[in-house]
């Protein structure tokens, strides 16, 4: 029927050349696959004319959706032209149907297959078959080996997770620990603000407090100019007494000096000369009458071990005494009236350091970041210069620091709030030591300049009382504190090197002019050492004050070296000279030679060990008791320089 089907067509026309093949094999395929139905029951031409042209119209329509989503390029108009022909090429949806099983095999291929199947050419291709399939898993085995196992990913997969969910545990971990410190410092605001008073109380106390504060300062200003008025009348009515002092001491050792040299020289003297003598005369009869009073007293009291030359000549006449009494009573009178118009809340230190603990008290926060422990120090200074005013530390009887009114004070205030904070942290406990050492401090040191005489002895005990005050005290960490210690520190240490070059001077006589004990040139050369002991005495006091350095420098090397060692040989040996010996030795700190090794002394007391082993040697050629001068070299740790052998000792 196929030639009748394609003869039925329109002969004329080409284009559906193409179409009718495929109606052909679609006819054909319909046949072999559908065994049963009829040879009969086959479509005409005109059936399958009619077939393509519906589906010619159904292409035409809108609704039609081609199955070709990737048409070629072309315009439109082209693609409408040859949409007839391009349609009747597409194969119909059976033949588009993919193969997923083999096809099945003819029975002349079964039997070519089973005629070959045993023969070289069957084993050959069997064996070709079973080396690619072998192949063929050797390339997957390959490609599998080389991706990752799932456990691998699996793992990975959750360690990420982990961590990612740590990540998160750990915020919020902060944010719940960030909650909790807001609900503790919620809850301490709350009590606090539970506490604190109404906010009109509140700034009612900052208003006066700012008002008083005001009002204290404008006080203080206006009389800061008759406060430094008075401290330095007193300061210079002091200064110039001690001055007086220390010019007649000079004056009187000097004019002793030339008398004694004019008494022994043989020249005679003008008629000008006669009447300077006779003016020295006169002063030293003054002198010599001080000290008689100076031995009256001392005999009164039981000192009949009293050295000359060893008491301070500091006596002055009733007139002289009643004017300085004058002038510093008008000046202590002044110092009273300095306050009378202003009330005690701004004059007393313990009313205004009320003001300032209330403040503290009612609140802390606000106090603490005022800074007020830096300002009080400056605030109460001009108070505390007025309570100094009277106050001498170069006096025995002077009152200590620690039982002046303003320190108990200070003191009380810096105690009370303690509590409120760590000692270690409260601010206020720099307030004491700031103001000794910006008050107090260069109070005593103009003393020490201009007042201080070295050679009192009680003069510098009291000193040294005060300055252990001073020094035992916790200092603050500012450099300006630490520059007013050691200022004073200088300060005491040039004093001391000033009165050595000023007040020391043994003379030295020949032997025949100082054989006579009533001789007036033993007697002045006697006073002059035992004056030059006593200040050796008191420039070592100040051990374990002082640097150690500065003392050997001052006492050994200016003083025991230079004056008293050159002095002693001249002494004719004999107790006189023992205990002359032994008054020097005394004077050494026992603290200096307890780090000694044995036969082992200082270095600066070489020229006294020298001088004490002659001694030692003179006594024992001269017959005499040497137990003296050996005890006095055992002191010092020198024994071993002597040669001596003492088999009792």
């Amino acid at each position: 029927k196929s030639p009748v089907l394609d003869n039925s067509g329109d002969e004329g026309d080409e284009s559906h050349h193409s179409s009718d093949s495929e109606v052909d094999q679609y006819s054909s395929s319909e046949s072999q696959s559908s065994s049963s139905q009829e040879t009969d029951n086959s479509p005409d031409a005109a059936y399958i004319q009619a077939a393509r042209r519906k589906r010619q119209l159904a292409r035409s329509q809108c609704n039609f959706i081609p199955l070709n989503t990737n048409p070629k390029r072309g315009d439109k108009l082209s693609d409408l032209k040859s949409g007839d022909a391009d349609s009747e090429d597409e194969p119909d949806d059976h033949e588009k149907r993919i193969q997923f099983a083999p096809k099945p095999q003819t029975l002349k291929q079964r039997m070519t297959e089973e005629t070959y199947k045993d023969t070289p050419f069957g084993n050959m291709k069997k064996s070709c078959e079973s080396q690619e399939d072998e192949t063929q898993d050797i390339w997957e085995q390959q490609q599998m080996s080389k991706a990752v196992k799932i456990t691998q990913v699996i793992i990975f997969i959750l360690i990420s997770v982990l961590a990612s969910l740590q990540d998160i545990h750990r915020s919020h971990q902060r944010e719940y620990e960030k909650y909790l410190q807001d609900i503790e410092n919620s809850k301490s605001t709350i009590k606090r603000l539970e506490k604190a008073s109404e906010p009109a109380l509140n700034y009612k106390f900052y208003k006066g407090m700012k008002t008083y504060l005001e009002n204290l300062v404008d006080c203080l200003n206006e009389k800061m100019a008759d406060i430094k008025e008075l401290e330095s009348s007193m300061y210079l009515l002091l200064r110039e007494q001690a001055k007086i002092l220390l010019k007649r001491r000079q004056e009187d050792l000097l004019n002793e000096s030339t008398y004694l040299q004019q008494l022994s020289g043989k020249a005679g003297t003008s008629t000008d000369d006669t009447v300077e003598a006779d003016k020295k005369v006169q002063l030293l009869e003054e002198c010599e009458a001080r000290r008689a009073c100076r031995r009256q007293a001392r005999e009164s009291t039981g000192k009949c071990d009293h050295q000359e030359g060893m008491s301070s000549d500091d006596e002055v006449s009733p007139a002289e005494a009643n004017d300085f009494q004058k002038t510093k009573d008008d000046i202590l009178q002044n110092h009273k009236k300095i306050f009378e118009d202003v009330q005690e809340d701004f004059c007393i230190i313990q009313n205004i350091l009320l003001k300032f603990q209330q403040w503290r008290e009612k609140f802390p926060d606000s106090y603490y970041e005022a800074y007020v422990s830096l300002c009080l120090p400056k605030l109460l200074n001009p108070l505390i210069i007025i309570e100094l005013i009277d106050w001498n530390p170069l006096k025995p009887d002077s009152i200590g620091l620690k039982q002046m009114s303003w320190f108990r004070s200070v003191e009380e205030f810096i105690k009370n709030g303690v509590s409120e904070l760590r000692k270690e942290d409260n601010p206020d406990e720099k307030i004491l030591p700031t103001i000794i050492d910006k008050t107090v401090i260069p109070q005593i040191t103009g003393f020490v300049e201009f007042v201080w005489d070295p050679l009192s002895t009680s003069q510098t005990s009291s000193l040294i009382k005060h300055y252990k005050i001073i020094f035992g005290a916790p200092s603050t960490c500012d450099n300006e504190a630490g520059k007013a210690k050691q200022d004073l520190m200088g300060s005491i240490v040039s004093r001391m090197k000033k009165a050595i070059d000023e007040d020391v001077f043994i003379p030295l006589y020949p032997t025949c002019v100082v054989e006579d004990k009533t001789s007036p040139h033993l007697k002045f050369q006697e006073r002059q050492f035992w004056s030059a002991l006593k200040l050796f005495g008191n420039i070592l006091l100040w051990d374990g004050f002082l640097l150690e350095d500065a003392l050997w420098e001052l006492g050994l090397s200016r003083l025991l070296n230079r004056y008293l060692i050159i002095y002693l040989p001249n002494v004719p040996p004999g107790p006189d000279l023992i205990e002359k010996c032994y008054r020097v030795i005394a004077c050494l700190p026992e603290r200096w030679f307890r780090g000694l090794r044995t036969r082992s002394s200082l270095p600066q007391l070489a020229n006294l060990t020298q001088l004490l082993v002659q001694l030692a040697h003179k006594f024992r050629d001269l017959g005499s008791n040497s137990g003296s001068a050996v005890c006095l070299l055992t002191s010092v740790k020198s024994l071993h320089f002597s040669g001596l052998q003492f088999p009792h000792l």
